[in-house]
């Protein structure tokens, strides 16, 4: 069944959602995140980029995180600036209005932290530009052709790099991830949408093919553990 990507949408998708099964399950997304290794994989595409490009980086670096969820990636990142005295502005994007008002309480003692409510797709969040742009877990909520046109976009708003940190439709990981939710997981959206989320996720080859279709040269992807994949479209 796993042959091709699925397209039934993820509860999480509807952005009217809330309340405390919502904070539950963004709470859960960060335990599955740290353990399984999915911040190393966004944390690891930046140190490339500022072994790249050394003394030229940009003050501050502008990093905006895109369906940042409860804010996990952008703390995340802002202790990685802090680490390596690396100079910041960080941008958590989102559509859903409860999950923003959760990430800005979360990081609202980072002053270079700031989220904001946009549709990805919408003229106000398109003509913004941004040093890195970055998705993670993101790209499996959205079809091909949509992909496709997000891809052109935002290589277009990125002056330096996207990175996309997603997942690989796996029939270990799809089992894997089924087992552990029913046995740990005290919220059914992500006993539902953890599975799925594999399920909609990509192959090697159907990512290929999607940046190629929009139009990108330049890019890199490499296989991460857990089932991860880290896509890079590079600007420079």
């Amino acid at each position: 069944m796993l042959d091709k990507r699925s397209n039934e949408p993820e509860i999480m998708d509807d952005l009217q959602l809330g309340g405390q099964e919502m904070y539950q399950t963004l709470k859960e997304l960060e335990v599955i995140n740290n353990y399984l290794g999915g911040h190393k994989v966004v944390l690891d595409a930046l140190d490339k980029l500022v072994a790249k490009h050394k003394d030229k980086l940009p003050q501050p670096l502008h990093i905006t995180d895109i369906g940042c969820g409860g804010g996990d990636t952008l703390l995340n990142i802002a202790k990685w600036a802090k680490n390596r005295n690396i100079a910041v502005k960080l941008t958590g994007v989102d559509a859903n209005n409860y999950i923003v008002q959760v990430a800005q309480e979360r990081c609202s003692h980072f002053p270079f932290v700031e989220v904001e409510q946009h549709d990805v797709f919408s003229d106000s969040f398109a003509q913004h530009k941004y040093d890195v742009l970055v998705c993670s877990l993101f790209c499996h909520h959205f079809t091909d052709p949509q992909l496709v046109k997000m891809f052109s976009q935002l290589y277009q708003q990125a002056q330096m790099v996207v990175i996309i940190n997603d997942l690989h439709r796996h029939w270990f990981a799809y089992h894997s991830i089924k087992l552990l939710t029913a046995l740990f997981s005290k919220s059914y959206l992500v006993k539902h949408d953890g599975p799925l989320s594999v399920w909609r996720a990509f192959k090697r080859r159907e990512l290929n093919s999607l940046v190629q279709k929009a139009g990108i040269a330049k890019y890199s992807l490499h296989w991460k553990w857990a089932f991860r994949w880290q896509l890079l479209l590079e600007k420079s």
